[in-house]
């Protein structure tokens, strides 16, 4: 078991989540921002294909630990998007 990558995505929380183009950009609670191309990356297809509507109806459930798109009935948690991507 990884303690480190364990415990650092214990504490970094969603704080902020922005779309330009086709990328989804989320503002972590450290300073961080992670950009992923939603095209690019087979689990995130259902986001890819949502309306700009669809895709701005974001909340961040408590705690930040995770984004949840109410009208697409679907959410990440920030480790699935750690584990991901190279943080910017």
């Amino acid at each position: 078991m990884n303690t480190l990558t364990a415990k650092t995505t214990a504490q970094v929380r969603a704080k902020d989540v922005r779309f330009t183009g086709d990328t989804l950009r989320v503002q972590l609670s450290d300073g961080r921002e992670i950009r992923l191309q939603m095209d690019d990356i087979p689990w995130l297809q259902w986001l890819a294909r949502a309306t700009p509507k669809q895709r701005a109806n974001w909340s961040l459930e408590p705690g930040g630990y995770a984004i949840y798109w109410d009208d697409l009935d679907d959410g990440i948690e920030v480790c699935h998007l750690l584990d991901s991507q190279p943080i910017a």
